[in-house]
């Protein structure tokens, strides 16, 4: 007899209108939940590719660790090569083996360690160091 949107049917049955914003409530709270899993998912995505995910301070992070262990003399040569970024929005570098190699003038890579650094996740620096002759 009455249509759902005429006004008179939701005067007759006034649990619709609350059940409408209940629905709604649920759904803006199943959105912010799947928004904020997302971005969980994408900014935890690149620690699982790495080989050894060592431990991060949130608030500062200086830390030497190694990639490739060689022979147990030190190589006469060093080279570094790194990779900056700013606010975790842009970045920039070369943090390659090879441009470390070449920056070192290195053609025989015996070793490889590497140096992270962090502060406040507004500058960060990942510095690639061979070693070799």
């Amino acid at each position: 007899m009455y249509s759902r949107s005429s006004r008179a049917y939701a005067d007759l049955h006034p649990h619709c209108e609350e059940s409408k914003e209940k629905w709604n409530e649920m759904s803006l709270n199943k959105s912010i939940a799947c928004v904020a899993g997302v971005v969980l998912m994408v900014s935890v995505g690149g620690c699982v590719m790495a080989p050894v995910v060592p431990p991060t301070g949130l608030l500062y992070t200086d830390m030497k660790a190694p990639i490739n262990i060689g022979p147990s003399e030190q190589p006469s040569k060093r080279g570094e090569s790194s990779v900056v970024a700013i606010l975790g929005l842009f970045s920039t570098g070369d943090g390659s083996v090879r441009a470390a190699a070449d920056a070192g003038q290195i053609s025989n890579v015996e070793h490889i360690d590497y140096e992270y650094k962090n502060v406040l996740g507004i500058y960060q620096r990942y510095t690639t160091i061979v070693y070799g002759e």
